[in-house]
Formats: structure tokens, sequence, C-alpha cells
């Protein structure tokens, strides 16, 4: 299999690559862990619907009701033939953290096995985004429960040497991400969600920087829920997927009130429409979700498979090329080996804010700071670091540029 991407046609797709940056340089883009990018082909997709299709759907038996409802429900399917799951399964949200949130508020509300209360324990890791560790920190707090969780070592991997503690027949809910968004480490999951389903807990797998960039099968992982968020995987912001294990799906309470999700109603009480309908109470972000639905498409058209083996290529040369300058560390794994297309590295010296500063002088957009990863940084020892992350779009001209401009922010500050 061919690994290499025709980056120059795929660019051709974007219409943002056409716009200069600082002092007329070009755009090289690495911040797609932050948001991604979009192709045409969503753009086009999410202003068809307002043109054509713009009624609120599930509501209306009119013609333009009916093609709205066709066309968001022609989404979910979509969705779901993506992660290879039932449509009955993909419930929409505004974002992957409303999914987070969704789940430990509905666990809140359920009864019998997925009901947290005091007494039980919820497992997450120190690589988690503030999304998939506050909803649970506050669900802890909240209802007596006990958060716990598995440390990080050094190299960003996750200490499973006392996984028999961490995890015990206490444990209701077990949430850890498929790849740090602060240092790309993949950690191993196989025997965190053995343990967990041992216990009898359900196991929560943040997606946000996986489910974009390699193929994702649902069966051979396991787990029980999946969360992603639409923008990191060109789609549109404002739309974001939680995944749920149908019969788990059922016997959970809903998390918002009101229009659409109600089987029934009286002044005294309601019953809720089945699954996934009584999880999406509102007019849903409809547009958005075509426009996800057209930007998985894409991926599926450029191949999960490429896109991950060219992103991979990207970082080793990247991680060769940092190597090569001196007052440069990388954080968190140093090779390819366990880990996706995000790089974390700072420079002796000098704070991340400083480097993104002078990387944008030269068109190059990365992020900086902690990264919605406090406990992480601080377990690290660190302010921040200045993080570059990798798409389908770039290339190794884009990881020349990139070094290049490392190397003068070196020099700028002094730190030879």
């Amino acid at each position: 299999m061919t690994t290499e991407l025709d980056v120059a046609a795929i660019r051709t797709d974007f219409p943002i690559f056409q716009e200069l940056m600082r002092n007329e340089r070009r755009l090289v883009f690495l911040d797609s862990g932050a948001t991604s990018q979009k192709p045409i082909q969503v753009i086009n997709a999410e202003r068809d619907f307002y043109l054509k299709n713009n009624a609120a759907v599930n509501r209306g038996s009119y013609l333009l009701a009916e093609r709205a409802s066709e066309a968001y429900e022609g989404a979910r399917q979509s969705v779901a033939s993506f992660l290879k799951v039932s449509s009955e399964e993909i419930v929409f949200t505004k974002s992957a953290t409303e999914s987070l949130n969704l789940l430990a508020t509905s666990f809140e509300r359920s009864v019998g096995k997925l009901r947290i209360s005091a007494g039980d324990e919820i497992v997450v890791s120190e690589l988690e985004h503030h999304a998939n560790l506050l909803p649970w920190q506050q669900l802890a707090k909240r209802t007596g429960a006990t958060l716990k969780w598995f440390e990080m070592n050094q190299d960003g991997s996750l200490d499973l040497s006392d996984i028999d503690a961490v995890i015990t027949a206490k444990t209701k809910v077990v949430a850890i991400t498929h790849q740090s968004n602060v240092l790309g480490s993949v950690p191993d999951l196989a025997p965190i969600i053995a343990a967990a389903h041992h216990v009898g807990a359900v196991f929560v797998l943040d997606g946000c920087q996986s489910v974009p960039h390699q193929p994702i099968d649902i069966a051979d992982l396991g787990i029980d829920f999946l969360v992603f968020s639409g923008h990191k995987a060109l789609g549109p912001t404002g739309i974001g997927v939680l995944w749920g294990r149908y019969e788990l799906l059922e016997r959970m309470e809903p998390f918002l009130y009101g229009g659409s999700m109600i089987e029934t109603v009286t002044m005294q009480d309601a019953t809720w429409a089945p699954v996934p309908k009584r999880f999406e109470a509102g007019v849903p972000n409809m547009a958005q979700a075509v426009g996800l639905a057209r930007g998985l498409q894409y991926l599926t058209d450029v191949g999960l498979d490429r896109i991950h083996h060219w992103e991979l290529a990207l970082t080793q040369y990247a991680l060769d090329g940092l190597s090569r300058i001196n007052q440069v560390s990388v954080i968190g794994p140093q090779g390819i080996a366990n880990r996706g297309g995000v790089i974390s590295f700072t420079i002796e010296g000098v704070h991340p804010h400083d480097v993104g500063q002078v990387l944008d002088q030269y068109g190059v957009a990365v992020r900086t700071g902690h990264h919605c990863a406090w406990p992480l940084i601080r377990k690290l020892g660190l302010q921040g670091t200045t993080r570059a992350s990798f798409y389908l779009y770039n290339d190794l001209a884009d990881v020349d540029i990139f070094l290049e401009s490392v190397e003068k922010a070196r020099d700028y500050f002094g730190a030879r």
C-alpha cells in the first residue's frame, strides 16, 4: 500500500490554504490537534443544506421538512457506517465535551448498574484532556464517588503496575483517552479494558485525537462508549458524536429535556422517546451533522490507513529534525512507536507562548500552553509546551519550515 499522500492535490480542496499569513507567508497549519481545516466539500454540504433543505428535522410533514429529516438521519447513518455500528447507537451532540457531560450526568440520574453513587469508583488517567476529567471529577464530588487515576510515566505511557489497585470491584466507569492531545502517546488500552469489564465497569473512550486520524475498530477494541468531535475530523464546529452500546443507552436517563426527546407528556410526568432521540432535545445542529458526514466521507475516500501512516512519517521526520536542534527537548515519546502525529517540545529558557509568536512570523500555526491538560503539564514540571500536530494536508516542506522557524526562535531568544 502506498502511504504517501498527494498533499498538493488535497490542499486544493481547502480554500484556507490560499490565504497568506503574517509577512506574506503561506500557511503552515500544525494545529489540527485543536481543530482541523475544512475542505470545500464540507463547506458546500453545510451551505447546500441551508440553501435547499432548511427546516426543523423530525417535526413537519411538508416536503422541505421531509428532506431536512432525510438529510439529518442520512448523516447519522453515514457516521454509523464510518464507525461500523448501528445508526440507533449514534447520538449527535454539539461536541465531544458535551458527549462526556451527557454520560456523566446520565450516570448520576440512571438506575441500576449504570448509576453512580457514594462508594462507587470512577477511573481516569493523568493523560486526560479536561473534557475527559472534569465531568467525572465533578460527578464524583456530587455523588460521593471516588475518583481514581492511572499515573503517567515520563515517556507518556501509563503506569499499569498497580492496575488491580486502581480498578477494583467498586469501579463503575473507566474513561481513558485513545491518544494524548499533548504528547501524542497512545496508552496500552487492552489490559485496562479487560480489567474494567472483569469487575463489571463500563469503558468510555475519548477518541478525539484518534477517530479523525486512523481506522477505529470498535468491536476489536471492546469498548462501551466512544466520543469524538466533528471539528477535528474535517467537519463543522458545533457537532459531536456519542456512540454507545444500544443496551446501555437504552438504560440511560436523558441529559437535556425539551422537544423531540419525549414519547408522552402530561402536566405532571413524561416518558422518553426511544434511543437515540431521547438524548437529542431541541432542534439539533442539522446542517453541521450533514457537514460532518461529508467530512468523514472525505477521510474515507483518502483512506484512514494512508492518513495514519503519512502522519507518522511526518512525525518521524520532525522528531529527527528537532533532535538536531540544540536546546530543544521533545516531551513524551521520542519515536513513533505507540504514538500519533502530535509532538510537544520546549526550548530551554523560552516560554512556549514566545516560541509560538516567533513561529507565527513564518506562517507556522502551532498550539502553546497547557493544552487543556493542566494535571499532565504539572506532572511534567512544566509551564506548558509548544505543540505541533499533523494532518493529511501537511507535507515534508511544512515540516522543514517548522524546523527552520524553531531554530530561529531559539536563536532570537539567545538559547544557543
